[in-house]
C-alpha cells in the first residue's frame, strides 16, 4: 500500500519538477543573454573610445576638421637619382644617373585623413610618347593623429641619363647628361611611424589638410620601414671611353635587396601666420639589407656589416582656412647600399603643389 502511494506521488509531482527545471533553465539562459548583451555593449563602448582616443587633440594647438570630404587638384613632379660606386681606396669611381623629371596632374577625393585619386602624365596628353618607356608610380598615404602609413611602388622606364662621372680621368664634358637606357629599377615598400606628441603636433595639418595647426609644436617620432629594391644595369651600354676604364666591381647586371629599417626622428610644425603652417621632419633609420648580386646570395660572415643607414625627409607649407586650402609638400626617401667593392645610393621623392576645398560639414559642426 505504501509503495503504491509513493508511486502515485511521483507521477503527480514529476511533471511539476520538470516544469520548475525548465523555468530555472530559461531564467539562466535569459540571464546569460543579458550578460552577453552587456558585455558586447561594453566592448563596443571601449572600441569607440579607442577610436576617439586615436584622434584626440589639444584644441589650443590643433583645430579639428569640420568636414567629411575634400576635393583636390594636384601638380606633382617625380624625382629619382642613382649613384653607383666601386669603393676603391686607390681609384674610386662613381657614376650618377637620373631620369628626366616626370610631371603629372592629379584629381583626388579625400575622406577625413585618407586621399585617393588618379594622376596622368602631362607628356602623354600633349606629346607623342608611343615609344617612350612607361613609368609606374603608385602610392597610398594615411596620416592620422597618432600614426602614419606610406605604401608605394615605383618602376622606372629605362629612360635615365648619365649625369656625371668621377674617377675615370676624363675631361670630356660630352659624356655628361647623355641618354642611357641600360638602367632599370623597381621599388616597393611601406613606412609606418608613431607620433608621440600627437595631441599638440599634427602631421595631417601639413600633409592631408584634415586638421589645422593653430600654435607651433613638434614631436619625436619612431618608425619602421620595409622595402624591396631591384636594379638592372647593362654596363656594356656605357660610352666606350668609360667602359675602357671601368672597375670590374661595377660590371654587374642585377642587384636585388630587401631593406628592414628602424628609425627615430623629429618633426616640427611652425605656424608663421594665421592659417599658415610649415613642416620639416627627419626620420633617419638603421637598416638591415639582405641582398643578391647577379642572382648570387651576398652576405657577410658578420651580420653587422649588412647594416646601413636610410633617411626619410618631409617638408611642406600649407594655407588652410578650414574651407579652402593650398600648399606644397616634398617627401624624399634615401637608401644606402654598401658592400666592400660596391655601393649604391638611391634617392627618390615627390614634389606636390595642390589646391582644393572641403565640403559636407560634419553633423556636430552644423549650425
Amino acid at each position: 500500500m505504501n509503495d503504491k502511494f509513493i508511486y502515485i506521488l511521483i507521477l503527480l509531482f514529476f511533471p511539476l519538477c520538470l516544469h520548475a527545471q525548465e523555468k530555472k533553465r530559461d531564467g539562466i539562459v535569459q540571464e546569460h543573454k543579458i550578460k552577453l548583451t552587456s558585455l558586447a555593449s561594453g566592448m563596443g563602448d571601449k572600441i569607440i573610445e579607442k577610436v576617439k582616443d586615436f584622434n584626440a587633440i589639444d584644441t589650443a594647438y590643433i583645430s579639428p576638421n569640420l568636414y567629411n570630404l575634400a576635393f583636390m587638384l594636384e601638380h606633382s613632379t617625380w624625382y629619382e637619382h642613382y649613384r653607383l660606386g666601386n669603393n676603391s681606396k686607390d681609384n674610386p669611381q662613381h657614376l650618377n644617373f637620373s631620369p628626366t623629371l616626370g610631371t603629372k596632374l592629379g584629381v583626388y577625393f579625400g575622406w577625413r585623413w585618407i586621399f585617393l585619386g588618379y594622376t596622368f602624365d602631362i607628356e602623354d596628353l600633349f606629346g607623342d610618347n608611343k615609344n617612350k618607356p612607361k613609368k609606374k608610380e603608385m602610392s597610398l598615404n594615411i596620416y592620422s593623429s597618432k600614426f602614419g602609413i606610406d605604401l608605394y611602388y615605383r618602376k622606372t622606364g629605362s629612360d635615365f641619363k648619365l649625369r656625371s662621372n668621377n674617377g675615370f680621368n676624363l675631361n670630356d664634358t660630352s659624356l655628361e647628361n647623355i641618354h642611357f637606357d641600360g638602367l632599370e629599377s623597381r621599388i616597393k615598400g611601406l613606412n609606418a611611424y608613431w607620433i608621440f606628441n600627437h595631441k599638440k603636433f599634427s602631421y595631417p595639418a601639413a600633409y592631408s589638410q584634415s586638421t589645422n595647426q593653430r600654435r607651433s609644436a613638434g614631436s619625436f617620432m619612431a618608425g619602421f620601414s620595409y622595402s624591396q629594391h631591384s636594379i638592372s644595369f647593362d654596363y656594356e651600354k656605357l660610352p666606350v671611353a668609360i667602359l675602357d676604364r671601368i672597375n670590374p666591381s661595377l660590371k654587374f647586371s642585377h642587384i636585388k635587396y630587401s631593406d628592414y629599417s628602424l628609425g627615430f626622428g623629429y618633426g616640427y610644425n611652425w605656424v608663421f601666420a594665421k592659417n599658415w603652417v610649415s613642416n620639416l621632419s627627419l626620420l633617419p633609420g638603421i637598416g638591415y639589407k639582405k641582398s643578391k648580386i647577379d642572382d648570387n646570395d651576398f652576405r657577410y660572415e658578420s651580420w653587422i656589416k649588412d647594416i646601413n643607414f636610410d633617411l626619410i625627409t618631409r617638408a611642406g607649407v600649407v594655407y588652410n582656412n578650414a574651407k579652402y586650402f593650398v600648399g606644397a609638400s616634398l617627401v624624399l626617401h634615401t637608401y644606402d647600399y654598401r658592400k666592400p667593392s660596391l655601393s649604391v645610393t638611391n634617392s627618390f621623392g615627390t614634389l606636390r603643389i595642390y589646391a582644393g576645398f572641403n565640403f559636407w560639414q560634419k553633423k556636430e559642426y552644423r549650425k
